[in-house]
């Protein structure tokens, strides 16, 4: 399950695994949750193919879930060992559009199933909040976006904005910053807001980069070709085809 942080990718898959333990009465459920500071010993492959491997139960269904896997580095070397042990199922969530990358797609051919989890469309949002179509509905929608746990906070500017700056910091440093190596973040928090506020136009990254020049900031169109491709890793933005 692959999608923006705080989509409902957890919750999905607890879903799962509540699903697996009704279907399998026997079922051996190994979790981990690389959000929870318990799991922080699990960094690489290693230490991944070593934790599960330890709790695996032989002669029974082993269902293995692991959340944010992008925070364990080479995950997919693990995970193609894995998969060759018998009577084991692999659930994972990731936060990164490149979680499945074309090594580890051309080893698992035919064998993934991948999801792409998104925000609550408005008729979910309308349900979720308990709300009927109407404008001010869609305004609310339009304002604050489909965030499953906005369900959970009154839905006014002070209160959702703060949230919503929180999760933002969190996808940009975390997600984009930290992973990336980016060291030009001023020039990055200046593209998302030109990228915002050019939504559904055509442009290129030598036309940004051109304005940029305009308001006197110098970067390369390679630069900026390259700090779009991992905001869109990250899930921030989406690229439309033409």
């Amino acid at each position: 399950m692959t999608g923006q942080r705080r989509v409902g990718k957890s919750y999905l898959l607890y879903q799962v695994m509540d699903h697996v333990q009704k279907s399998y009465a026997n079922a051996n459920i190994i979790y981990i949750n690389k959000e929870d500071l318990a799991f922080s010993s699990i960094r690489n492959a290693g230490d991944l193919n070593d934790y599960v491997t330890q709790r695996l139960v032989s002669g029974q269904f082993n269902a293995v879930f692991i959340d944010e896997i992008q925070d364990i580095a080479d995950f997919h070397v693990a995970l193609r060992s894995l998969l060759l042990k018998p009577d084991i199922d692999l659930y994972i969530t990731g936060s990164n559009a490149h979680l499945l990358s074309s090594d580890l797609a051309g080893y698992l051919s035919g064998r993934f199933v991948e999801m792409n989890v998104y925000s609550l469309a408005y008729p979910e949002f309308l349900e979720f909040h308990q709300l009927e179509d109407e404008e001010a509905s869609l305004d609310a929608y339009m304002k604050y976006g489909g965030l499953p746990y906005l369900k959970h906070v009154p839905l006014n500017d002070e209160v959702v904005f703060e949230y919503l700056k929180n999760i933002y910091n969190t996808i940009i440093y975390r997600d984009v910053v930290n992973r990336f190596g980016v060291r030009n973040t001023a020039f990055l928090e200046r593209l998302v807001q030109f990228l915002a506020s050019h939504i559904g136009s055509i442009f290129s990254a030598k036309k940004i980069s051109d304005f940029l020049k305009s308001q006197n900031v110098r970067i390369q169109p390679a630069q900026v070709q390259n700090y779009i491709g991992h905001l869109r890793s990250a899930f921030l933005v989406f690229q439309v085809p033409r």
